[in-house]
């Protein structure tokens, strides 16, 4: 309790006013809010063209005067919200992007106006603490190593990039060779091993970690896109990073973890998982077996906002030593000397930081564990509803439904093959019509269009709907 009275302060003309106009101005973009989710559901999932030739209306000089607020908010509401996707309505397919959960949503609006700065403890006690809780409960509840240190980030790209940056400077102090001091000039060679279903993502958070393409070696895949256990080398060293996936970004079918992390764990190497949505699955007691064995692993990425729904962006780093990550994120200055427990600039790429972990602490607050396997494994019965309805339409369906991603292609004729050409007008007509919205792939050298299934709002309903929607899509483009 402050002994200052700070009376004056608060209740000067001046200072009342502003707090009205704060209060006043935060209220209206709420109900503005408020309305836009009320009409989203009615509308088209991608914006029509009209709505994204009006927001040139942005694109103009910075003005020399002030605009009241008020009438910008009315302007970004008036011109931004038609050109918006409506991605969170249950019927956006496209990209993994997850909805948002209600409790996630509500929360970033309430830490919205706390704009805190995660960095420190000292910065914002109550972001550590959530974020603290937030962090243990998904090591928890994905089934990983008790001690994990879980940070937050602003996605899966950056996640993979702090589990491989720990990776490489964990390899090479094994070997005598401290990054941090001699960095990578004449440093020991790492070699990089990962499956040729590799995300873009790794590949670029590989270049920017200073392992280039050049020392990247591939693994063949299955019909599935998981990479071949009998093909994965046998002669990995101390000096090797292995990098495998949960949940491939076309199939959503994970590597076998337990057939390949033991060994190469028992030679001295690394494996770093990229799960940026699959890894998920483990918190479903029905679907866990499907990445069993990545437990095992040293390191891993996923993301927040996609299959657990919270609001952009927020990703998740995971690595089973903390030693291992703060030797390759930790950095030190007298005026942020910190000897809290974990103060999160020590432990990621970013110094300064929202506070990510309120609003994931949030959804797992209100779903649950039940809840959370709940949401996972009833996407994924949307997903093979999809594919069910899609099949019997004659839509060729390119791999099985593995977890929520739907993989298919589009002939000439029902029950044809798919034609490249054919499936990129379907592609093209489904974003066209509105109601639902999916992107074009490709797989195996052929093009196909990718459904996920990622947003907690879609129902039976939405993928029946959607369903019939494409398949009248593709009428229309066979004629």
């Amino acid at each position: 309790m402050t002994t200052t009275d700070l009376t004056p302060a608060l209740t000067s003309p001046r200072a009342l006013a502003a707090t009205r106009e704060r209060i006043a101005l935060v209220t209206e973009a709420a109900r503005r809010a408020g309305s836009y989710l009320a009409g989203a559901a009615h509308r088209p999932v991608a914006p029509p063209p009209e709505a994204v030739a009006a927001l040139d209306v942005f694109r103009r000089p910075l003005q020399a005067h002030r605009i009241d607020p008020r009438e910008i908010l009315a302007e970004l509401d008036a011109y931004g919200s038609p050109a918006t996707m409506a991605q969170a309505q249950g019927r956006f397919f496209g990209f993994v992007n997850g909805g948002v959960d209600n409790a996630a949503a509500a929360a970033a609006v309430l830490a919205g106006q706390w704009d805190q700065n995660a960095a420190l403890p000292a910065m914002s006690p109550v972001a550590a603490a959530l974020d603290e809780v937030a962090a243990g409960w998904v090591v928890d509840l994905l089934g990983l190593p008790a001690g994990s240190t879980a940070t937050f980030t602003p996605g899966a790209t950056l996640a993979n990039l702090t589990g491989i940056l720990a990776a490489r400077d964990a390899l090479l102090a094994r070997a005598g060779w401290d990054v941090h001091e001699r960095g990578l000039f004449g440093a020991p060679a790492i070699r990089v091993v990962v499956g040729e279903e590799a995300h873009v993502s790794v590949l670029k958070a590989l270049r920017l970690a200073g392992l280039g393409a050049g020392r990247v070696e591939t693994v063949p895949t299955d019909a599935t896109g998981a990479v071949r256990a009998d093909a994965f080398p046998r002669d990995t060293d101390a000096l090797t990073l292995v990098i495998l996936q949960a949940g491939n970004v076309n199939t959503g079918a994970s590597d076998p973890f337990a057939a390949i992390i033991p060994g190469v764990r028992e030679r001295g190497g690394w494996v770093h998982v990229d799960g940026a949505f699959g890894l998920w699955a483990a918190a479903s007691p029905a679907l866990r077996r499907q990445v069993a064995g990545v437990e095992l692993a040293d390191s891993w990425g996923t993301d927040a906002h996609k299959w657990l729904n919270v609001p952009y962006d927020s990703g998740i780093a995971i690595v089973r030593e903390r030693a291992d990550l703060e030797r390759a994120t930790a950095m030190h200055a007298a005026y942020v000397a910190s000897d809290d427990a974990r103060p999160l600039m020590q432990l990621g790429l970013q110094m300064s930081q929202r506070a990510r972990g309120i609003e994931t602490w949030a959804m797992l607050a209100s779903n649950g564990r039940d809840g959370v396997a709940a949401l996972v494994e009833r996407t994924c019965a949307h997903a093979r509803l999809f594919a069910d309805l899609l099949a019997e339409a004659g839509v060729e369906i390119l791999a099985p439904v593995a977890l929520n991603q739907v993989l298919v292609a589009f002939g000439p004729a029902p029950g044809a093959p798919g034609d490249d050409a054919v499936t990129d007008a379907v592609v093209a007509a489904v974003q066209r019509e509105g109601t639902m919205w999916a992107g074009g792939s490709a797989w195996k050298c052929r093009r196909a269009m990718r459904l996920s299934v990622s947003d907690q709002a879609t129902t039976s309903d939405d993928v029946r709907v959607s369903a019939a929607a494409l398949v009248a899509c593709w009428e229309a483009a066979r004629a």
